[in-house]
């Protein structure tokens, strides 16, 4: 695998530099951002708008142990249950106890969630035991987290936010230190080298990767690869979520249908309109990778409905007005008719390998949100997980940079570029994708055929032996297109790998070769590193 995604020379590059430059725009990024800024210089570089992130289309909402009834040990038992032997106890521990003075901070920094007389209202969501799920304007819980911190950010006199910045590739020193990245400007389609005492990779995930998914277009991996190419190892990345409900109409993109719509009382039913998930522990409230697997197999035999008519009209117009409105725009009214859904790819339970404070294996490269992996998701995330995941360890992250950041700014020259002078510093100014998408959907469908909800060793190798076929290719890189279409082959292939390793079935991981799970022989991580073929295995920390 090269070092960087294409050629490039230091010469021209426009250099601009920070104490703390954050990657990505979601509630990891600007989270961590507002509390660096308050001991440092921070940047903020998002490849689109600020606004637009995984965490912007989050309906269902943040799960956190509030409620009288509810306690952190509740909490952490669920996740535990959830994440079928592969969460790190010790992680899931910090995640559930430090989360809810996480969540009255972003509170007092003006996210506002809704209340019921007067108290904060809560709601359940699937695999969780007690009703402990904020939510924010019925199902737009995700655009008021975006909303209150973009907010945050454009006030603040210590962080400088910067759209259209397409993650190129890290960038390192001769130690091997991380001490910036290089960056391209779509506006300009110039390089742009951001240097800072430390980087937080905050670029969140891959759905676009697969065929069907919840995610916005941003989300191509990007994070995940410019880490491997830099040396740094990935976990877990055979562990993908699909989200068992979103939307199936044809033409229409597969809009999530939220866990809370369930949570309230929605029924799952059949072609011959039964409800199938009757003999099933937790019934339509049993962990994401069970409900999806269930609807799988009865999608085999004709369409499966989500009936919100067991909700209650007035209760479905106040929790959930966004999706209410979307199926009505689709010509779908849920307060009359179920509504057709179907699996689709969600979020990444994997990703770049870090411990509790962020720390990834490459020196100054910090990582968070979904584009990281602690152990704390296991291998099927509990819902609504994923925002108190930010929160909590990116404010970790700061912890840790007010101990430990260096006091010196790296400066340009010390930046090693070992292909320096085999390129402009600029992209080819077409700016138009290389093959007008075709690579990037034949990745897509491989990935949802063979590397999707159901898996085998011969749908593996070929998704494998393909990807690398593709990679060998000349992917001529002419826009931020075409790098993120090399982005999703590198992070592909990785997945496939890790899935063709592991020898059992396991939470979102499913192999219909080898259906059972084997704590004896797998209850352990997957690790991968930029030139290893083979997968490396390290022990689940704390676990039994």
């Amino acid at each position: 695998m090269r070092r960087y995604l294409y050629s490039w020379s230091k010469s021209g590059v426009k250099v601009f530099d920070s104490d703390v430059l954050v990657l990505g725009s979601g509630i990891a990024g600007l989270y961590t951002a507002i509390k660096a800024s308050e001991n440092f210089q921070v940047t903020v570089l998002t490849k689109k708008t600020m606004e637009e992130s995984n965490t912007e289309h989050a309906q269902g909402g943040i799960a956190v142990a509030i409620d009288k009834a509810d306690c952190p040990t509740f909490h952490l038992e669920d996740t535990l249950k959830a994440g079928a032997g592969l969460c790190d106890p010790l992680v899931v521990k910090i995640l559930v106890e430090e989360g809810p003075a996480c969540v009255e901070e972003l509170m007092g920094m003006g996210a506002q969630f809704d209340r019921q007389d007067g108290e904060l209202a809560l709601t359940r969501e699937a695999a969780h035991s007690h009703r402990r799920i904020l939510h924010a304007q019925g199902d737009a819980t995700g655009w008021e987290v975006e909303r209150a911190l973009v907010a945050k950010v454009k006030k603040s006199l210590q962080v400088t936010a910067l759209e259209g910045r397409f993650v190129v590739d890290l960038l390192e020193n001769h130690h091997g230190d991380i001490v910036g990245a290089l960056v391209l400007n779509e506006e300009t389609g110039e390089l742009e080298g951001h240097l800072a005492k430390a980087v937080v990779l905050a670029t969140g995930g891959l759905g676009q990767v697969y065929q069907f998914t919840t995610n916005p277009s941003v989300a191509t991996g990007d994070g995940m690869a410019v880490a491997l190419r830099a040396g740094a190892d990935l976990m877990d990345m055979e562990f993908v979520q699909f989200h068992p409900t979103a939307l199936l109409i044809p033409k229409a993109p597969r809009f999530l249908i939220s866990e809370a719509v369930r949570g309230e009382g929605a029924h799952l039913m059949n072609v011959a309109g039964l409800r199938f998930m009757e003999n099933v522990p937790g019934k339509e409230l049993a962990p994401r990778d069970i409900v999806a697997r269930a609807i799988w197999k009865e999608l085999n035999l004709g369409p499966v409905y989500l009936d919100f008519r067991p909700i209650g009209r007035e209760r479905i117009l106040e929790r959930f007005p966004t999706i209410y409105q979307t199926c009505l725009n689709y010509g779908i009214d849920v307060l009359t008719t179920p509504l057709p859904i179907a699996p689709a790819a969600h979020y990444m339970m994997g990703g770049i390998a870090t411990n509790s404070f962020g720390e990834t294996s490459l020196p100054h490269l910090y990582a968070a949100g979904e584009c990281a992996c602690n152990g704390v998701h296991g291998a099927n995330r509990l819902a609504s997980n994923s925002l108190l995941d930010g929160l909590v360890f990116g404010a970790r992250i700061v912890e840790k940079l007010n101990h430990e950041i260096k006091s010196k700014r790296p400066s340009w020259e010390e930046v090693v570029c070992p292909e320096e002078g085999l390129a402009s510093t600029g992209m080819n100014q077409t700016r138009r994708p290389l093959d007008d998408g075709g690579l990037r959907k034949l990745i897509q469908t491989l990935m949802w055929d063979y590397v999707g909800i159901l898996r085998n060793k011969v749908g593996l190798e070929k998704a494998i032996e393909l990807l690398m076929e593709w990679k060998q290719s000349a992917v001529s890189m002419h826009c931020v297109e075409d790098l993120e279409t090399a982005n999703m082959l590198t992070v592909g292939e990785v997945i496939a790998k890790a899935a063709k390793d592991r020898l059992e079935s396991r939470g979102a991981h499913d192999r219909t070769d080898y259906p059972m799970r084997l704590d004896e022989h797998w209850q352990k991580h997957s690790l991968q590193r930029k030139g290893g073929f083979h997968v490396r295995y390290i022990p689940v920390s704390g676990a039994n």
